[in-house]
């Protein structure tokens, strides 16, 4: 496959995580469902095939881009390590304001744990990268976790920290000073507890590993010699995501009212479901490079123009919902049910899919994109206009 083909491939890739990851924002109401949750099919539905899977094929780009990124430059005989921490600085900065906005923001999550990629840029061995992520998808904290919970420790018992309603009231019917408040606090302190107590961090790194493996091996740049592998790897995760699913309910201890053991099924209830996660997330990559190289591709190839601008058009989504839904602005977050929520995100990302791709007949970056380019390259001279 050529360059263009391949990068199209990957942006068309992530622009179908960027779909996934708005319509689970949209029916969970950019975080308001938590106010009163009764969870609907349309509910069920988003998140059976989106949740956790989307944010996971996006970590996996990251390590992708990030080996490109490294790559490339080493071609060109230079060393861009001390210019990616500062292109991870600047991402996290751009997270850290859409979180004063939307507390699910997940740039910031994936600018810190991308920290990680940068020793591990060293390591020439893809085999150690996979045998690394094969450890880390273990996930041993929870494992502990579990153990220590079953042992009485107090720490382990204890309720994670986003257990805790958060105060959504100030986003449903606070100003926007209110809400703001309210996401740099306890939003802040329930975004990160999610993340680290149900080991998502680990799955992150984990996901990364594999990416730069993907890379290396040009798994993406040349998906047709690679063909097979992604056949095998379509019926691989469809063996995992569904020996995990069988195996959950069965193995996990039952949840009484007191003790212990309700934090010893619920850590061992994450470290399961991360493989489901794993399994389909992998499932729905390969589906997608193997219709890529069918001739289906007309089906999924409109999502390459969002997907080369996802920064800023996640970043675009909750700056246009916030005021939609939330208290500061119109408070339509209780008016629509599931259906109408995920209905009219699926048109307002055809939408957006539509303006991407009249938007790159002009310009070679998206807004974000190109001022983040620039100020990692710490010049303006970075070509704006095709």
């Amino acid at each position: 496959m050529t360059g263009s083909t391949r990068i199209t491939m990957v942006d068309g890739l992530r622009g179908y995580a960027l779909l996934g990851l708005f319509l689970v924002h949209c029916v969970e109401r950019f975080e308001l469902h938590w106010l009163d949750p009764h969870p609907t099919p349309w509910f069920d539905g988003a998140f059976a095939v989106f949740s956790g899977k989307a944010f996971a094929i996006f970590a996996l780009l990251f390590g992708f881009s990030f080996a490109t990124i490294m790559g490339n430059e080493r071609a060109r005989g230079g060393d861009f390590t001390w210019r990616f921490a500062w292109r991870l600085a600047l991402l996290f900065a751009i997270g850290t304001l859409h979180a004063l906005v939307y507390r699910g923001d997940i740039l910031q999550v994936l600018a810190l744990a991308g920290v990680i990629l940068i020793p591990f840029d060293r390591v020439r061995s893809d085999r150690l990268l996979l045998v690394l992520a094969a450890v880390l998808f273990l996930q041993l904290p929870l494992l502990l976790r579990a153990w220590a919970a079953a042992q009485g420790a107090a720490w382990a018992q204890a309720d994670p920290l986003f257990f805790g309603d958060g105060n959504l009231a100030a986003l449903a019917h606070g100003t926007l000073a209110d809400a703001m408040v309210a996401n740099a606090g306890p939003g802040m302190v329930g975004k990160w507890s999610y993340y680290l107590e149900t080991g998502r961090v680990v799955e992150i790194a984990a996901l990364f590993m594999i990416g730069v493996v993907i890379q290396r091996r040009g798994w993406f740049a040349e998906a047709a010699r690679h063909q097979r592998g992604w056949i095998a790897a379509l019926v691989l995760s469809a063996l995992v995501w569904a020996l995990a699913s069988w195996i959950e309910p069965r193995v996990l201890p039952p949840a009484p009212d007191a003790g212990g053991v309700p934090m010893v099924r619920q850590s061992l209830e994450w470290a399961l479901d991360e493989w489901r996660t794993l399994g389909a997330t992998g499932f729905q990559v390969a589906a997608f490079v193997l219709v890529w190289l069918s001739p289906l591709q007309r089906l999924v190839g409109w999502f390459a123009p969002p997907g080369k601008m996802t920064l800023t058009l996640y970043v675009g989504q909750s700056f246009v919902a916030a005021p939609l839904l939330y208290g500061f602005g119109l408070g339509l977050w209780d008016d629509f049910s599931d259906a109408q929520l995920a209905l009219i995100g699926a048109i307002a990302f055809v939408a957006q899919a539509a303006l991407a791709g009249l938007w790159f007949r002009v310009y070679r970056y998206g807004p974000l994109e190109w001022l983040w380019r620039a100020a990692t390259r710490t010049t303006l001279a970075v070509p704006f206009r095709a």
